[in-house]
């Protein structure tokens, strides 16, 4: 038995199938012909982008939206005239074509790996994909066809990328296991967009797992068995007979209001990060979309979206919402993002530095003209605004007095914008929770982050395994913030919502029912599994529990109970 990370719940029975990386070596030269060089990466291009235009094509029929999204951001990468000038640069300098794109890639990926923010990081992942296809294009290796694996394939590899992804005919695919990857990689993401079981990050998985061995793949536990006895093999068919069963009774959920089992109706949002990311909340039936971040429309890229070019992107989450609200929380960026035309420092602790809010009011125009795509994309939809890291309520002030200067230019302007449009913040601060009392008075709502107000509470770094026994959302400081925030929201009557992973933590949903949380913002692949779990809740249950938790000294204590009180609970009306 193997173990590694369960990365997409299920689980799979096959024969082993190992795909091997080919070989990109070539031979460095100096006093290449640029011309010839270029042509030859002109060529190359071309290839990319025919290849990639039917791989995205394909993905969205064979792998789902998720693999097909994620290629055409390969493409775009690969238009990025910033990247192709680089490469250009380095060909002019005399390189070949084949170092070029290497050492440009290599570039972003060292950029992108080291931020301390794992949807960013997977950016690096994006760019191992490119630069391995076009380095295939140039060296002239024709890549290994996934598309015809015989049945009951339990596929091993390296990395699982979008372009291999793509190829592969998921019904004769019954599991993945990689060497590398993460709960949130792109591997994580496809695996689950194709409802393959899987595990990442198995150390090395291609050497240890040999050719044709008959292969369990438990994503549940992240283990894997190589050729399990007959008593093995029989209880995992069992365990997967159960679990499609499961599978089904969830689906039930869908197209269904999200409500306790008393029948108190609760919002259930979903976060994204693209607008593209819209169709994603639509699809797993999620009511609103609870948080947009929109720093990635800020990166990778040499300069900033203009004002049209970030309004078409908040028009068409809002378009594809269909009336649904849109929470878009402005540009979140500080010190450990490399973003080089924002000329923003690098701090020695930049989650404590000039970041977020912080760097938006001291270049206000440039965040005005953030605002002012906002206002105007308003009008198609029912859009919020909330603005992050906010330790005082004279930041709010300020950026409503912003906002207040872009409505009289759009105004002036002659240009439709949405009036009385909702200010809210997200509570991610202990500076925030401790004045969550004078914040509800201006604030028109709240979205409680819980993954940055753990650390900021417990000052501890979840990344730092010294002290990651601290980052618990169960930790009774955390849980007494949670409970004053969401107490001083329904005081001033606003509306209060959570956007961090505990809206989507069993363990804390029945606490948060008690609490009165109005509106739980999840990852769109939580949402049926988030609804099944509130409607386990009645009210007086959740209270009941809550007292208790409420009553307990340790982080221990109150996880043993939570988890006693959840062993109690059936599944719940199916």
């Amino acid at each position: 038995m193997y173990k590694g990370i369960g990365a997409s719940k299920g689980y799979g029975i096959g024969r082993a199938v190992i795909y091997k990386e080919a070989d990109l070596k070539y031979e460095k030269k100096s006093g290449c012909d640029p011309k010839e060089q270029k042509e030859r990466l002109e060529k190359a291009l071309e290839t990319f982008f025919s290849r990639n235009e039917a791989l995205h094509k394909k993905a969205a029929k064979t792998a789902g939206d998720a693999a097909a999204e994620i290629i055409m951001g390969h493409i775009m990468m690969m238009k990025d005239p910033y990247m192709c000038s680089e490469i250009e640069k380095l060909i002019d300098s005399g390189k070949c074509a084949e170092e070029g794109v290497e050492t440009v890639c290599d570039t972003f990926i060292a950029m992108f790996s080291s931020v301390d923010d794992e949807m960013t990081r997977q950016r690096a992942a994006d760019v191992r994909d490119i630069k391995k296809e076009m380095l295939s294009i140039l060296l002239g290796i024709q890549t290994v066809d996934l598309s015809n694996l015989p049945k009951d394939t339990v596929l091993v590899a390296e990395e699982l990328t979008p372009s291999m992804t793509a190829c592969i005919d998921k019904s004769n695919v019954v599991g993945f296991v990689t060497e590398v990857g993460s709960k949130t990689s792109h591997a994580a993401i496809l695996a689950r967009a194709m409802e393959i079981p899987a595990v990442l990050s198995l150390k090395n998985a291609c050497e240890v797992i040999k050719s044709g061995q008959l292969t369990v793949v438990d994503g549940v536990k992240g283990e894997v068995i190589t050729e399990p006895s007959n008593d093995v093999t029989a209880e995992y068919i069992r365990l997967r007979v159960d679990f499609d069963k499961e599978k089904a009774a969830l689906k039930k959920f869908a197209g269904k209001e999200t409500v306790t089992a008393d029948g108190q109706k609760v919002m259930l949002f979903a976060n994204i990060g693209t607008p593209d990311d819209a169709l994603k909340v639509s699809e797993y039936d999620g009511e609103g979309i609870g948080l947009f971040r929109t720093e990635f429309l800020f990166m990778d890229r040499t300069s900033a979206p203009d004002e049209q070019e970030q309004f078409e992107a908040y028009k068409k989450a809002l378009t594809v919402m269909k009336g649904k609200t849109v929470v878009i929380r402005t540009l979140d960026v500080g010190g450990d993002k490399d973003i080089p035309y924002m000329n923003l420092e690098k701090e020695e602790n930049p989650f404590l530095g000039f970041r977020a809010v912080r760097y938006c009011l001291k270049n206000s125009e440039f965040y005005k003209t953030q605002l002012r795509a906002l206002l105007r994309a308003g009008v198609y939809g029912d859009l919020w605004i909330m603005v992050p890291l906010v330790t005082g309520v004279d930041e709010l002030r300020a950026v409503k007095a912003l906002l207040s200067q872009a409505e009289s230019e759009l105004e002036s302007e002659g240009v439709s914008y949405k009036k009385d449009i909702k200010v809210g913040v997200m509570i991610e601060t202990p500076a925030a929770a401790l004045t969550a009392d004078i914040f509800a008075k201006e604030a028109d709502f709240f979205s409680i982050g819980t993954n940055d107000l753990t650390g900021y509470t417990m000052a501890a770094d979840r990344g730092n395994a010294n002290v990651a026994y601290l980052y618990s959302p169960f930790n009774p400081s955390v849980l007494r913030s949670i409970k004053y925030i969401i107490s001083e929201a329904k005081k001033a009557g606003i509306t209060v919502g959570m956007c961090g992973e505990g809206a989507a933590d069993p363990m804390l949903i029945p606490l948060l029912i008690s609490f009165g949380l109005d509106e739980y913002s999840v990852t769109p692949t939580s949402v049926l599994a988030t609804r099944r779990e509130i409607s386990k809740w009645s009210k007086a249950d959740a209270d009941e529990i809550a007292d208790r938790v409420m009553s307990l000294s340790t982080e221990r204590e109150v996880v043993s109970e939570l988890e006693r009180a959840a062993a109690q609970k059936d599944n719940g009306p199916s």
